[in-house]
């Protein structure tokens, strides 16, 4: 009996479970669609660069001797001509001193040979006529004439031992003169390594300091091989200096993201690839007015493309298989994958060279789980509105 009521009872519940009604199918889901818009878009390249001044001059002292005084500090801006350092004289002044004496010593000489001559030339003319009158033999005139020519020619000597003289003493004051170091261009001091008592001469290794002119500046960027034949293919002109009159002005992004306010022009590219790096560096010119950068800077060096009239689909509408990118068009309320040819991808859009056409309808985001033949329900939304909405992680 107990048997007979436990089947009696399944056999119940396995109607009731069949009397349930079968779970409803759920209608299309909503999906943000956009249109694929044409539109002229500027797009950058960037690449590191390295920032210095128009003119770096290493200051170095001309002659040997311990610094007394440092004159000025880094950072300041000095003028050309300006003193910086100067150097101890003590001995300079001691050696000018004798120079000096020197040239006075041999001026007293000229004087005493000069006389010398004056006597001898005086000894020609008297015995010249007696000669002629067969009065004294033509041999004393032969020797006053003699006499004469040596006296002549230590005056020569003396003249020339007093240049000589001159010369030295010039050479001290010159030297006493290198002892202030002066600045060689107007720009800004750099880092003063060497401090008062420092030995220092010419052929020190390191500078006293480092002056640079930052009323332009110059920041060098490098290209490799590929960028640099694509960057020559791209740029109108016939010959290098011609492609680089045509370059557009470029952006200076410096290191805390912000950009310098002054753009900047292309002026040279170097002649050859460099066989370490595999690189070719370009040099940009900058203004410096306000002397916001300093030798030494870095940046980011933003090289301006143009797209005109170019498709775009917000990059949140594009995924990616085994390399070829795929966006979801929707034809009839429904999804249909398609391949598109992704040119660049800039602010959150993607350039499309083909796959779309303009005007298409496209599913614009959240298109992780979509299946193509999938049922839809559009919800059209604005581009612009969806890619300004995204923001950048970091």
């Amino acid at each position: 009996m107990n048997n007979k009521l436990l089947i009696l009872s399944i056999a119940v519940l396995s109607l009731t479970a069949c009397k349930k009604e079968a779970p409803k199918q759920e209608g299309p889901k909503p999906y943000p669609v956009v249109n694929v818009e044409a539109k002229n878009i500027i797009g950058y390249q960037t690449f590191p660069a390295t920032i210095q001044g128009r003119v770096n001059n290493d200051v170095r002292a001309k002659i040997q001797g311990y610094i007394t005084q440092v004159l000025v500090d880094e950072g300041q801006y000095v003028t050309k001509g300006q003193p910086l350092f100067r150097l101890e004289t003590n001995i300079l002044n001691e050696n000018a001193a004798a120079s000096k004496a020197g040239i006075g010593a041999a001026e007293s000489n000229i004087a005493a040979v000069q006389a010398a001559v004056n006597a001898a030339n005086v000894e020609v003319n008297k015995l010249k006529p007696l000669v002629q009158k067969n009065i004294i033999s033509n041999v004393q005139l032969q020797t006053a004439q003699a006499n004469l020519a040596q006296a002549q020619a230590q005056l020569q000597q003396a003249k020339a031992a007093k240049s000589q003289a001159v010369a030295n003493y010039k050479g001290v004051e010159a030297n006493i003169e290198y002892s202030i170091i002066r600045a060689p261009i107007s720009g800004v001091i750099g880092k003063l390594p060497l401090k008062v008592g420092s030995l220092v001469g010419p052929t020190d290794q390191t500078p006293l300091t480092t002056i640079s002119d930052t009323s332009q500046i110059y920041a060098y960027f490098s290209m490799n091989e590929k960028e640099y034949f694509d960057f020559l293919e791209k740029s109108l002109g016939a010959s290098m200096p011609e492609k680089i009159k045509n370059l557009p002005m470029v952006e200076l992004q410096l290191a805390n993201g912000s950009l310098y306010p002054e753009k900047g022009r292309i002026e040279a590219v170097t002649g050859q690839i460099d066989p370490t790096t595999g690189t070719i560096q370009f040099r940009v010119g900058f203004t410096n007015a306000q002397k916001l950068l300093s030798n030494g800077n870095s940046g980011t060096i933003r090289f301006p493309q143009h797209y005109d009239n170019v498709l775009v689909v917000p990059e949140s509408a594009t995924y990616e298989q085994q390399g070829i990118v795929y966006v979801y068009k929707v034809e009839k309320d429904t999804a249909k994958n398609v391949v598109i040819d992704v040119i660049e991808r800039i602010d959150n859009m993607a350039l499309v060279k083909s796959g779309v056409n303009k005007g298409e309808t496209i599913i614009a985001a959240g298109i992780g789980g979509l299946k193509p033949g999938t049922a839809v329900k559009p919800k059209p939304i604005k581009m612009d509105s969806l890619v300004q909405s995204i923001k950048p992680k970091f």
